[in-house]
């Protein structure tokens, strides 16, 4: 149970019901209100229209006892004198607020009417002097009750002043009942509290549907996913659905990210395979002269065990540099004066083969760490060594927001098919294998992911020129 509540599914259902019956909450009580208002005022304008007939009729000078009244259960109608005693009253009607009419015929007088005379605050003299024969424009609104043949119902009321001809002032009160607005609000009341728990279900059926639909797609990615994790099968891709949508997106970056892991795993079992071979050989070289000294100590090649050492520790460097550059360790950001540095590193290059000759020197500052510039150099230099002829240059351009650090042999050159394959690691090609001093194929490859992780690139141009560039320092 708890896993289904848990999904997305049941939290899109319960949210979009919650928030549909928030709504329809607020909008049938807003429905509400207005219709109980519009009801309530169209029950004052019958009201209304009813004492003003009444008051039409007592201004025009017809006798309170032969008054064409309503009937009393549609609106009872009383009139009283400023004294509050009863003028006319409609039929069957016997009390208003409680108080008895007095159920005489009209004219009899029965005092204590309320909303006339004194005995209402709401009555009071307003300041208006009418004429006889006038009725007062002002109409005052009023809930109350009245008893019409034994029946107490709640009506509105309208209260307004007349004079007849006499210049009598009388009040004339109508009534319109309330229970058609109630008995209408509630049957809109009852058919909301019916139709909301109904509506509700369907909002929550539909969103449970309509997200089960769209979520089918990331449940296939996921059950893959989980697949791909149990067998550690890489190859294997996530199904793609054929929407253009937000999920369709997801499952082409999944497939993507798969693909650069595969890659990545793929790419590290290669270094692992070819960093075992390469140490196999100088560790195999040097226990042998170890054991041959150890058995002969005349035997004992000391030069070559130290060359195998050094040759083991740079590989061990090389490999340590690249475990670092892998796990995504950012240069620092010192300035770097690219020519200072070129001066520094060929000054302390006293046993190349062939001399290091320092071409043009352009001034600009790069940013990133020193030490790692200076071995993407060394190692152009080392490469350089391997394959020149009789001369090697370096030299420091400016192009535009960039510096170029350019690096050139003498030597045969790198054919045009292999340029960006000798970046890849553990990469020597036949010619250098021919010549090699002990590289292992990692110093190209190290030197551009620290040129690429300083914002810059390493390529090879004409003939065996090797050109750095690398962005201004801001």
């Amino acid at each position: 149970m708890s896993r289904v509540l848990g999904s997305v599914r049941a939290r899109a259902a319960a949210g979009a019901t919650v928030v549909v019956a928030l709504a329809l909450i607020a909008a049938g009580t807003a429905v509400l209100l207005v219709l109980s208002s519009q009801l309530q005022d169209q029950a004052g304008l019958q009201a209304q229209v009813a004492a003003r007939e009444v008051a039409s009729q007592i201004a025009t000078g017809t006798a309170y006892d032969k008054l064409d009244l309503p009937d009393g259960d549609e609106h009872p109608v009383v009139v009283a004198d400023e004294q509050g005693r009863v003028l006319a009253a409609g039929d069957e009607v016997r009390s208003v607020d409680g108080k008895p009419v007095g159920g005489a015929k009209p004219g009899a007088g029965s005092a204590g009417l309320p909303g006339s005379g004194d005995d209402d605050d709401d009555d009071d003299d307003d300041g208006v002097q009418l004429k006889p024969g006038e009725v007062d424009d002002e109409v005052d609104y009023r809930d109350g009750t009245a008893n019409v043949d034994g029946t107490v119902a709640d009506y509105r009321f309208a209260v307004l002043e007349a004079k007849d001809t006499h210049g009598a002032q009388v009040t004339v009160r109508a009534g319109s009942a309330l229970s058609p607005e109630r008995d209408a609000v509630g049957s809109v009341r009852t058919a909301m509290l019916i139709g909301l728990p109904l509506l509700l279900v369907v909002v929550a059926g539909v969103t449970w549907l309509v997200t089960r639909r769209a979520l089918r797609p990331v449940e296939g990615i996921r059950g893959e996913m989980a697949a791909i994790t149990a067998s550690t099968d890489l190859s294997r891709r996530v199904p793609v659905p054929a929407s253009q949508d937000e999920v369709g997106r997801l499952a082409r970056t999944t497939n993507e990210t798969l693909a650069a892991l595969e890659s990545s795993v793929e790419r590290q079992r290669r270094f692992v395979a070819d960093a075992s071979h390469e140490l196999r050989s100088p560790i195999a070289s040097l226990r042998t002269q170890l054991e041959v000294g150890v058995a002969h100590p005349e035997l004992l090649d000391v030069p070559g065990a130290v060359e195998d050492t050094v040759r083991l520790q740079r590989l061990a460097a090389d490999l340590l540099l690249l475990a670092r550059l892998d796990a995504g360790e950012r240069p620092a950001d010192a300035r770097i004066g690219l020519a200072a540095m070129v001066r520094e590193e060929s000054s302390q290059r006293v046993a190349d083969r062939v001399p290091v000759q320092i071409g043009e020197l352009a001034d600009g500052e790069v940013a990133g760490s020193r030490s790692q510039l200076g071995r993407v150099l060394g190692n152009l230099l080392d490469n350089a060594q391997r394959h020149a002829a009789s001369s090697v240059r370096v030299a420091v351009v400016r192009d535009g927001e960039w510096v170029v650090l350019r690096v050139e042999d003498d030597g045969p050159g790198v054919p045009e098919s292999e340029r960006e394959r000798i970046f890849e690691r553990f990469v020597r090609l036949d010619d250098a294998r021919a010549r090699d001093d002990g590289g292992a194929g990692l110093g190209l490859a190290i030197a551009r992911d620290v040129a690429e992780r300083h914002g810059g690139s390493l390529a090879v141009r004409a003939g065996s020129v090797f050109e750095l560039r690398l962005p201004v320092a801001g």
